[in-house]
């Protein structure tokens, strides 16, 4: 078997930045710091923290007061940074910076009377943070389909934003779609989609021309990880995705000769070379790397995070 490992792959500057993030947090105050909701959508990172007494949750509410809160790489609204305010919490904003870069262009269409169109998909915590910026200037759209419903004329004063991790293709097929519909539709000069996951999707694009099969390496609720796999799904490959080693079956490979390896931009290298190591062991793999470009992104980290203060034991704590 020869196995194809996508070069560039997993982490890219904003997860780095949040697992980052955490980890000097807990270095500096200890356990017992809560994260609004996942730190990245990965299964490893969030059990990796979550055994270090890190507390993962979905209400701020569920933070005692005055205790030390980080917030995603996926960004939050104003409303939860208020209630989060309201709790005298200490937080750390870990928002990947160009998700931030879209929070920013929705308060500026927004303060310019604009109606906002953001392509992204619904439930997702980036497209929830992002739509809380300007909740009755944005309306959501997931598909070509769904702008055909929209309620906006051409006299309107549209834009468009879209979610950082969409695959590439369905987002140029929703813009196509809006710019027919609205030829005189704003958008922002650089596009949304981050340049890891536009990276990502074009080695994948590249490998799956010679492999027989994909693994991508990534959690099930990982936008960027799925939108790898359906890559390959969408030409006829078996395609899977899977957190790590573990959930690899050997039939999936039984008439493979070639296997395109790849992981999301929340997928840690450890999970990698996991599954490298099982088709090294069952197949007696060669692994190739190929690299199509290289990454040299670097987000700094909140400055937030230096003046964390112990937090107040628990017995003197009220909630």
């Amino acid at each position: 078997m020869k196995v194809l490992l996508a070069s560039p792959r997993g982490f890219c500057a904003g997860v780095n930045m949040a697992i980052e993030c955490l980890d000097e947090a807990i270095r500096r105050v200890g356990p017992g710091i809560f994260v609004y909701h996942e730190i990245v959508h990965n299964k490893y990172v969030v059990d990796r923290f979550t055994q270090q007494g890190v507390k993962f949750v979905n209400s701020i509410e569920e933070v005692p007061i005055g205790g030390i809160l980080l917030f995603s790489a996926h960004g939050v609204s104003p409303e939860i940074r208020a209630i989060a305010r309201s709790r005298k919490l200490q937080t750390v904003d870990a928002t990947c910076p160009l998700v931030t870069k879209v929070h920013l262009e929705a308060i500026r269409y927004a303060n310019q009377g604009y109606n906002i169109i953001l392509i992204g998909h619904e439930g997702h915590d980036e497209v929830i943070g992002t739509m809380g910026e300007a909740p009755e200037s944005i309306t959501l759209v997931e598909t070509p389909e769904d702008v055909g419903r929209l309620p906006f004329t051409v006299n309107d004063k549209l834009a468009y934003l879209t979610q950082t991790t969409l695959s590439v293709a369905e987002a140029t097929a929703v813009i196509q779609a809006l710019r027919l519909r609205y030829p005189g539709i704003d958008s922002p000069k650089k596009e949304d989609i981050c340049y890891a996951t536009t990276n990502r999707q074009d080695a994948v694009r590249l490998l799956v021309e010679s492999a027989d099969v994909l693994i991508v390496l990534g959690s099930q609720n990982s936008s960027n990880s799925r939108r790898l796999m359906e890559m390959g799904a969408s030409r006829g490959m078996p395609s899977f995705l899977v957190d790590g080693a573990q959930e690899l079956k050997e039939e999936w490979f039984k008439r493979s000769d070639t296997v395109a390896v790849t992981a999301g931009a929340s997928a840690p290298e450890v999970v990698v070379q996991e599954c490298l190591d099982f088709l090294s062991e069952k197949f007696d793999a060669v692994i190739s790397e190929e690299v199509l470009r290289d990454e040299n992104v670097h987000f700094a980290l909140p400055r937030e995070l230096f003046s964390l203060k112990p937090q107040v034991p628990a017995s003197t704590v009220q909630t």
